[in-house]
């Protein structure tokens, strides 16, 4: 199963990465910028049998490590499917029926 993690800065706060990429941007000629907003990525393999547990584990990675719950916001994508074997693909799609 994998994981797919994004993690941003809370709506509000000043991304001043954002705003350096934004101008940079511009001064190559880009135009029409309303804004841009800088974040993190991951990708996390997981051997958990169902999508509850890896969400539940993941859930917990993001607020002991991965974000900053003070200032960053974390969305997960999980995709149940990735990495599995014939059968235990046709046991998830049963489930999730």
């Amino acid at each position: 199963m994998k994981a797919t993690v994004y993690i941003t800065l809370k709506p509000g706060l000043l991304d001043a990465q954002g705003k350096t990429i934004k101008q940079a941007l511009e001064s190559l000629g880009f135009r029409g910028l309303r804004d841009v907003r800088m974040g993190k990525y991951l990708e996390i393999e997981l051997n958990h049998s169902t999508v509850a547990s890896a969400k539940k584990d993941v859930e917990r990675m993001c607020r002991k490590l991965l974000a900053n719950p003070v200032v960053e916001a974390y969305r997960i994508d999980l995709d149940p499917a990735h990495g599995a074997s014939p059968k235990a693909l046709s046991r998830t799609r049963a489930r999730a029926t």
